[in-house]
Protein backbone atom coordinates (compact mmCIF):
# COMPACT_ATOMS: atom_id res chain seq x y z
CA UNK A 1 0.00 0.00 0.00
CA UNK A 2 2.78 2.52 0.81
CA UNK A 3 4.65 1.66 -2.40
CA UNK A 4 1.44 1.99 -4.32
CA UNK A 5 1.10 5.68 -2.44
CA UNK A 6 4.76 6.92 -3.05
CA UNK A 7 4.30 5.74 -7.03
CA UNK A 8 1.09 7.62 -7.45
CA UNK A 9 2.45 10.83 -5.62
CA UNK A 10 5.24 10.86 -8.11
CA UNK A 11 3.04 10.36 -10.74
CA UNK A 12 1.32 13.31 -9.66
CA UNK A 13 4.14 15.36 -8.52
CA UNK A 14 5.68 15.31 -12.27
CA UNK A 15 1.88 16.25 -13.37
CA UNK A 16 2.20 19.55 -11.51
CA UNK A 17 5.48 19.87 -12.80
CA UNK A 18 4.33 19.58 -16.47
CA UNK A 19 1.47 21.19 -15.94
CA UNK A 20 3.56 23.98 -14.65
CA UNK A 21 6.08 23.78 -17.90
CA UNK A 22 3.01 24.56 -20.18
CA UNK A 23 1.41 27.17 -18.02
CA UNK A 24 4.67 29.41 -18.70
CA UNK A 25 3.20 30.65 -21.74
CA UNK A 26 0.97 32.58 -19.64
CA UNK A 27 3.42 34.85 -18.29
CA UNK A 28 5.50 37.59 -19.79
CA UNK A 29 8.16 39.28 -18.57
CA UNK A 30 7.87 42.88 -18.00
CA UNK A 31 10.91 43.43 -16.11
CA UNK A 32 13.78 40.70 -16.05
CA UNK A 33 16.46 41.65 -13.31
CA UNK A 34 17.51 37.53 -12.94
CA UNK A 35 20.93 38.42 -14.46
CA UNK A 36 21.58 39.85 -10.65
CA UNK A 37 20.31 37.03 -8.52
CA UNK A 38 23.96 35.68 -6.82
CA UNK A 39 24.36 32.44 -6.28
CA UNK A 40 23.18 32.45 -2.14
CA UNK A 41 20.27 34.59 -2.71
CA UNK A 42 17.34 34.17 -1.16
CA UNK A 43 14.28 34.67 -3.04
CA UNK A 44 10.78 35.97 -2.54
CA UNK A 45 7.58 34.60 -4.41
CA UNK A 46 4.30 36.41 -4.72
CA UNK A 47 1.40 36.52 -7.20
CA UNK A 48 -0.90 39.25 -6.62
CA UNK A 49 -3.60 41.53 -8.21
CA UNK A 50 -4.39 45.45 -7.89
CA UNK A 51 -2.29 45.39 -4.46
CA UNK A 52 -0.57 48.91 -5.54
CA UNK A 53 -1.14 50.26 -2.03
CA UNK A 54 0.17 47.52 0.15
CA UNK A 55 3.77 47.10 -1.51
CA UNK A 56 6.13 49.79 -0.04
CA UNK A 57 5.69 48.56 3.19
CA UNK A 58 6.07 44.85 2.15
CA UNK A 59 8.71 45.29 0.25
CA UNK A 60 10.50 46.95 3.13
CA UNK A 61 9.34 44.74 5.34
CA UNK A 62 11.04 41.68 3.78
CA UNK A 63 14.39 43.34 2.30
CA UNK A 64 15.06 44.45 6.20
CA UNK A 65 14.58 40.61 6.69
CA UNK A 66 17.42 39.80 4.19
CA UNK A 67 15.29 38.83 0.80
CA UNK A 68 17.59 39.66 -2.18
CA UNK A 69 15.33 39.64 -4.99
CA UNK A 70 11.49 38.88 -5.36
CA UNK A 71 9.77 37.88 -7.94
CA UNK A 72 5.99 38.82 -8.72
CA UNK A 73 3.16 37.57 -10.99
CA UNK A 74 1.17 40.51 -11.69
CA UNK A 75 -2.29 38.98 -12.66
CA UNK A 76 -4.08 42.00 -14.56
CA UNK A 77 -3.31 45.02 -12.23
CA UNK A 78 -4.51 48.10 -13.19
CA UNK A 79 -3.67 50.49 -10.31
CA UNK A 80 -0.22 51.06 -10.86
CA UNK A 81 1.27 47.68 -9.38
CA UNK A 82 3.23 46.53 -12.17
CA UNK A 83 4.82 49.96 -13.05
CA UNK A 84 5.51 50.18 -9.41
CA UNK A 85 6.87 47.05 -9.02
CA UNK A 86 9.12 47.43 -12.40
CA UNK A 87 10.87 50.25 -11.33
CA UNK A 88 12.32 48.45 -8.19
CA UNK A 89 15.83 47.48 -8.52
CA UNK A 90 15.55 43.73 -6.84
CA UNK A 91 12.44 42.70 -8.73
CA UNK A 92 11.79 40.43 -11.85
CA UNK A 93 8.15 41.00 -12.62
CA UNK A 94 5.92 38.98 -14.89
CA UNK A 95 2.52 40.08 -16.08
CA UNK A 96 -0.48 37.97 -17.17
CA UNK A 97 -4.22 38.20 -17.44
CA UNK A 98 -4.68 34.74 -17.63
CA UNK A 99 -7.26 33.46 -15.42
CA UNK A 100 -6.16 32.94 -11.86
CA UNK A 101 -8.36 30.01 -11.40
CA UNK A 102 -7.24 28.18 -14.34
CA UNK A 103 -3.45 28.22 -13.21
CA UNK A 104 -4.86 26.62 -9.64
CA UNK A 105 -5.07 30.03 -8.20
CA UNK A 106 -1.56 31.13 -9.12
CA UNK A 107 0.63 28.02 -7.73
CA UNK A 108 1.26 26.63 -11.51
CA UNK A 109 3.04 29.82 -12.18
CA UNK A 110 4.93 30.23 -9.24
CA UNK A 111 5.71 26.62 -9.51
CA UNK A 112 7.44 27.27 -13.02
CA UNK A 113 9.16 30.49 -12.24
CA UNK A 114 10.82 28.41 -9.34
CA UNK A 115 11.72 25.17 -11.44
CA UNK A 116 13.48 28.10 -13.78
CA UNK A 117 15.17 30.36 -11.79
CA UNK A 118 14.69 28.89 -7.90
CA UNK A 119 17.07 25.54 -8.05
CA UNK A 120 19.03 25.71 -4.81
CA UNK A 121 17.84 28.59 -3.39
CA UNK A 122 16.16 29.63 0.05
CA UNK A 123 12.17 30.66 -1.54
CA UNK A 124 9.97 32.23 0.59
CA UNK A 125 6.12 32.32 -1.41
CA UNK A 126 3.80 34.56 0.41
CA UNK A 127 1.03 36.46 -0.68
CA UNK A 128 1.62 40.42 -0.23
CA UNK A 129 -0.82 40.37 2.98
CA UNK A 130 1.28 38.20 4.71
CA UNK A 131 4.49 38.71 7.00
CA UNK A 132 7.03 36.04 8.32
CA UNK A 133 7.71 36.09 11.85
CA UNK A 134 10.41 33.36 13.00
CA UNK A 135 12.53 33.14 16.45
CA UNK A 136 14.82 35.71 16.85
CA UNK A 137 13.47 37.38 14.04
CA UNK A 138 13.99 40.91 15.70
CA UNK A 139 17.73 40.17 16.50
CA UNK A 140 18.70 37.55 13.61
CA UNK A 141 17.71 38.36 9.45
CA UNK A 142 16.40 35.40 7.78
CA UNK A 143 20.25 34.12 6.65
CA UNK A 144 20.40 33.58 9.87
CA UNK A 145 18.01 31.00 9.57
CA UNK A 146 18.22 29.40 6.13
CA UNK A 147 21.92 29.07 7.52
CA UNK A 148 21.33 27.04 10.44
CA UNK A 149 18.32 24.75 8.61
CA UNK A 150 21.06 23.93 6.11
CA UNK A 151 23.28 23.02 8.95
CA UNK A 152 20.96 20.96 10.51
CA UNK A 153 19.56 19.23 7.18
CA UNK A 154 16.60 20.83 7.36
CA UNK A 155 14.90 21.60 4.05
CA UNK A 156 11.58 23.39 4.46
CA UNK A 157 10.12 25.47 7.62
CA UNK A 158 6.41 25.67 8.35
CA UNK A 159 4.68 28.51 10.11
CA UNK A 160 0.85 29.07 11.14
CA UNK A 161 -0.60 31.90 9.32
CA UNK A 162 -2.33 34.18 12.41
CA UNK A 163 -4.74 36.37 10.70
CA UNK A 164 -4.79 39.86 13.12
CA UNK A 165 -7.45 42.22 13.00
CA UNK A 166 -8.06 45.39 14.64
CA UNK A 167 -10.99 46.39 17.49
CA UNK A 168 -14.01 47.94 15.57
CA UNK A 169 -15.47 47.58 12.59
CA UNK A 170 -13.37 46.59 9.84
CA UNK A 171 -12.91 49.41 7.82
CA UNK A 172 -12.85 52.38 10.46
CA UNK A 173 -9.43 53.18 10.37
CA UNK A 174 -8.37 53.95 6.79
CA UNK A 175 -4.90 52.13 5.73
CA UNK A 176 -2.67 54.54 3.88
CA UNK A 177 0.29 53.57 1.12
CA UNK A 178 3.95 52.48 3.35
CA UNK A 179 2.00 52.55 6.53
CA UNK A 180 3.06 49.33 9.04
CA UNK A 181 -0.69 47.22 8.48
CA UNK A 182 -0.25 45.82 12.13
CA UNK A 183 -0.64 49.30 13.60
CA UNK A 184 -4.17 49.10 12.63
CA UNK A 185 -4.50 45.20 12.90
CA UNK A 186 -2.82 44.04 16.03
CA UNK A 187 -4.84 41.91 17.47
CA UNK A 188 -5.56 38.19 17.08
CA UNK A 189 -7.15 34.98 18.76
CA UNK A 190 -4.52 32.88 20.92
CA UNK A 191 -7.21 29.86 20.92
CA UNK A 192 -9.57 28.46 18.76
CA UNK A 193 -7.95 26.16 16.63
CA UNK A 194 -8.46 22.66 15.66
CA UNK A 195 -5.52 20.63 14.26
CA UNK A 196 -5.72 16.93 11.88
CA UNK A 197 -3.33 15.49 10.07
CA UNK A 198 -3.64 14.87 5.98
CA UNK A 199 -2.81 10.95 5.74
CA UNK A 200 -2.16 11.26 1.88
CA UNK A 201 0.06 14.21 2.11
CA UNK A 202 1.43 13.90 5.95
CA UNK A 203 1.21 18.26 6.46
CA UNK A 204 -1.32 19.45 9.79
CA UNK A 205 -4.33 21.26 8.96
CA UNK A 206 -5.29 24.17 10.63
CA UNK A 207 -8.54 25.68 10.88
CA UNK A 208 -9.84 28.34 13.05
CA UNK A 209 -9.35 31.72 14.24
CA UNK A 210 -11.79 35.19 13.35
CA UNK A 211 -12.41 33.71 10.02
CA UNK A 212 -14.07 30.81 11.50
CA UNK A 213 -15.76 32.15 14.30
CA UNK A 214 -17.22 35.38 12.01
CA UNK A 215 -17.53 33.83 8.63
CA UNK A 216 -17.68 30.09 8.31
CA UNK A 217 -19.62 29.59 12.11
CA UNK A 218 -22.09 26.98 10.40
CA UNK A 219 -19.86 24.87 8.65
CA UNK A 220 -16.14 25.46 10.63
CA UNK A 221 -14.95 22.82 8.25
CA UNK A 222 -14.95 25.30 4.97
CA UNK A 223 -12.85 27.68 6.98
CA UNK A 224 -9.75 28.49 5.28
CA UNK A 225 -6.58 26.14 6.25
CA UNK A 226 -3.95 28.03 8.44
CA UNK A 227 -1.33 25.73 7.53
CA UNK A 228 1.72 27.15 5.75
CA UNK A 229 4.86 26.04 3.89
CA UNK A 230 6.48 28.98 3.11
CA UNK A 231 10.02 28.58 3.27
CA UNK A 232 11.96 25.56 1.36
CA UNK A 233 15.80 24.99 0.15
CA UNK A 234 13.81 24.30 -3.79
CA UNK A 235 14.98 22.02 -5.69
CA UNK A 236 13.78 21.90 -9.63
CA UNK A 237 12.29 18.46 -8.61
CA UNK A 238 9.81 20.13 -6.00
CA UNK A 239 6.09 21.50 -6.55
CA UNK A 240 3.64 23.20 -4.22
CA UNK A 241 0.08 21.26 -4.43
CA UNK A 242 -2.25 23.70 -3.17
CA UNK A 243 -0.89 27.06 -2.36
CA UNK A 244 1.82 26.93 0.49
CA UNK A 245 -0.17 24.44 2.31
CA UNK A 246 2.06 21.45 1.53
CA UNK A 247 4.28 20.36 -1.11
CA UNK A 248 5.72 17.12 -2.93
CA UNK A 249 7.69 14.67 -2.28
CA UNK A 250 5.84 14.73 0.94
CA UNK A 251 9.24 14.59 3.48
CA UNK A 252 8.86 18.58 3.02
CA UNK A 253 5.76 18.58 4.49
CA UNK A 254 6.91 17.33 7.87
CA UNK A 255 7.91 20.56 9.46
CA UNK A 256 6.20 19.44 12.97
CA UNK A 257 7.94 16.36 15.57
CA UNK A 258 5.43 13.47 15.39
CA UNK A 259 7.06 12.26 18.10
CA UNK A 260 5.59 14.76 21.30
CA UNK A 261 8.72 17.44 20.96
CA UNK A 262 9.06 20.73 18.84
CA UNK A 263 10.63 21.73 16.10
CA UNK A 264 11.48 24.82 14.78
CA UNK A 265 8.56 26.88 13.41
CA UNK A 266 7.38 30.72 12.96
CA UNK A 267 4.01 32.64 11.70
CA UNK A 268 2.84 34.07 8.83
CA UNK A 269 0.89 37.32 9.93
CA UNK A 270 -2.00 38.10 8.04
CA UNK A 271 -2.80 41.31 7.38
CA UNK A 272 -6.17 40.77 5.33
CA UNK A 273 -9.00 43.08 7.47
CA UNK A 274 -8.07 46.12 7.08
CA UNK A 275 -10.53 48.52 5.28
CA UNK A 276 -9.50 47.48 1.85
CA UNK A 277 -10.58 43.85 2.49
CA UNK A 278 -14.16 45.50 2.04
CA UNK A 279 -13.84 46.22 -1.87
CA UNK A 280 -11.30 43.66 -2.26
CA UNK A 281 -13.97 40.69 -1.43
CA UNK A 282 -16.14 42.49 -3.38
CA UNK A 283 -13.55 42.37 -6.42
CA UNK A 284 -12.97 38.77 -6.36
CA UNK A 285 -16.60 37.62 -5.59
CA UNK A 286 -16.99 39.32 -8.92
CA UNK A 287 -14.48 37.89 -10.64
CA UNK A 288 -15.35 34.02 -9.68
CA UNK A 289 -11.26 33.02 -9.74
CA UNK A 290 -10.85 31.52 -6.06
CA UNK A 291 -11.32 28.00 -4.66
CA UNK A 292 -14.39 26.23 -4.97
CA UNK A 293 -16.18 28.73 -7.00
CA UNK A 294 -15.18 31.58 -4.48
CA UNK A 295 -17.54 30.02 -1.50
CA UNK A 296 -14.80 31.56 0.88
CA UNK A 297 -15.46 35.24 -0.53
CA UNK A 298 -18.94 34.73 -0.56
CA UNK A 299 -18.76 34.10 3.34
CA UNK A 300 -16.81 37.10 3.16
CA UNK A 301 -19.31 39.13 1.37
CA UNK A 302 -22.45 38.04 3.32
CA UNK A 303 -20.41 38.66 6.98
CA UNK A 304 -19.02 41.96 5.69
CA UNK A 305 -22.93 43.29 5.28
CA UNK A 306 -23.34 43.52 8.95
CA UNK A 307 -20.27 45.68 9.00
CA UNK A 308 -18.89 43.16 11.98
CA UNK A 309 -16.04 44.06 14.59
CA UNK A 310 -13.35 40.74 14.78
CA UNK A 311 -12.59 41.79 18.32
CA UNK A 312 -13.79 39.85 21.42
CA UNK A 313 -12.78 39.65 24.73
CA UNK A 314 -10.48 36.31 24.08
CA UNK A 315 -8.51 38.57 21.48
CA UNK A 316 -5.12 38.89 22.38
CA UNK A 317 -2.76 42.57 21.55
CA UNK A 318 0.27 41.03 19.48
CA UNK A 319 3.62 42.09 21.42
CA UNK A 320 6.27 40.05 19.34
CA UNK A 321 7.41 36.71 18.82
CA UNK A 322 7.72 35.58 22.19
CA UNK A 323 4.47 36.14 23.06
CA UNK A 324 3.35 34.05 20.15
CA UNK A 325 6.07 31.30 21.17
CA UNK A 326 4.74 31.57 24.90
CA UNK A 327 0.89 30.94 23.38
CA UNK A 328 2.08 27.37 21.67
CA UNK A 329 1.47 29.18 18.26
CA UNK A 330 5.06 28.90 16.97
CA UNK A 331 8.51 27.49 18.90
CA UNK A 332 12.48 28.02 18.69
CA UNK A 333 12.89 24.26 18.87
CA UNK A 334 15.91 23.50 19.25
CA UNK A 335 17.68 27.03 17.42
CA UNK A 336 19.53 28.73 20.45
Amino acid sequence: MKLLRSYRLRLQRKRWRIRAFRKRRDLSARKNRTAQIGKRDILLFCTLRNERIRLPYFLKYYRDMGVDHFFFVDNGSNDGTGEHLADQPDVTVFYTEKGYKRARFGVDWLNWLQLKYAHGHWCLVVDVDEFLVYPFCDTRPIRALTDWLDASSIKSFGTMLLDMYPKGPIDSVPYMEGQDPFEIAHWFDSGNYTIQKNKRFGNLWIQGGPRARAFFADKPERAPALNKVPLVKWDRAYTYVSSTHMLLPRGLNLVYDEWGGEKTSGCLLHAKFLNTFVEKSAEELKRKQHFANSHEYKAYNEGLSANPDLWCKWSEKYINWRQLEILGLMSKGNWA
